[in-house]
């Protein structure tokens, strides 16, 4: 557990030192923070309480950026390690495989979600001391969604690392990644399975495998539960789920499938030529 630790540690330091972090800790801190703030005062203007439409604005600029900015830095954290030859000299030290690998995953998850809650903490804080109605449960499980997604994508990104042998392929597979994932949303891929004439539950069932299609479905849950919006998908959705069972497998699914892929990424790295 000290090796994890100690690994971990490591790992956030050097996050903190990259020019990645400082741009994405801009994004999250600075320009969407500046979002809430001109949100919380047209509040005040026009009459709306509360944080509900600007919690759905975030969520919805989360789930745009933070894939990608976690598959493109995630991804060098093994093969830029393999390339830059250090491998020798990280694994001479007294600090096991698994100690090192799940250390680094420990240490970029806590990089990658801190400057995205803190921005939501920060609008929060505000909204109490501007005496503006916080919708708590609201915050919570977007909270939750968003430690969901960065763990889901965290271990995507491992398991790329691990497989390809170079920075040039461990980014390119990434960024192909990310976009199918952004291919096979809704819109498209339930286009193509009405033109196939496929049953609703099956083509329903295939875009609910698309983990960004999880997170967006479950952060209209919150603002609009009868997923008006989703049309008759959502007859489907809330039939075999129900509204509590959806927020429950947007949270839990994507999770699963994160560590799963951590899990395999791992056994690759164990298992392959590590120089």
């Amino acid at each position: 557990m000290n090796q994890l630790w100690l690994t971990a540690k490591l790992d956030i330091v050097e996050s903190a030192r990259a020019r990645w972090f400082q741009i994405y800790s801009l994004v999250f801190g600075g320009i969407v923070a500046l979002l809430f703030v001109f949100g919380l005062t047209e509040s005040r203007v026009l009459g709306f309480i509360g944080l509900s439409r600007l919690l759905v604005t975030y969520i919805q600029l989360t789930m745009a950026i933070l894939p990608v900015f976690v598959l493109i830095t995630t991804v060098r954290s093994v093969a830029g390690d393999r390339e830059a030859g250090v491998f020798e000299y990280l694994l001479s030290l007294p600090v096991s495989l698994g100690a090192w690998f799940w250390g680094k995953i420990l240490g970029r998850y806590l990089m990658i979600f801190a400057p995205v809650f803190l921005a939501m903490a920060a609008a929060v804080g505000m909204a109490v001391y501007m005496e503006i109605e916080v919708p708590w449960g609201m915050f919570g499980y977007y909270t939750a969604l968003l430690a969901a997604m960065a763990a889901c994508f965290l271990g995507i990104g491992m398991l790329i690392s691990a497989l390809a042998r170079s920075t040039d392929m461990a980014q390119g597979a990434a960024f192909v990644v990310w976009l199918t994932l952004l291919l096979f949303l809704d819109l498209i891929l339930l286009g193509l399975m009405i033109q196939g004439k496929v049953a609703p539950e099956v083509a329903v069932g295939i875009a609910l495998a698309n983990p960004l299609q999880v997170f967006r479905t479950a952060a209209l849950a919150l603002f609009d539960p009868q997923l008006i919006v989703l049309g008759p998908s959502a007859y489907v959705i809330l039939d075999f789920f129900g509204l509590t069972g959806y927020k429950i497998f947007a949270l839990v699914y994507p999770t699963l499938v994160g560590l799963a892929c951590a899990v395999a990424g791992y056994q690759i790295f164990r298992r392959g030529d590590l120089p």
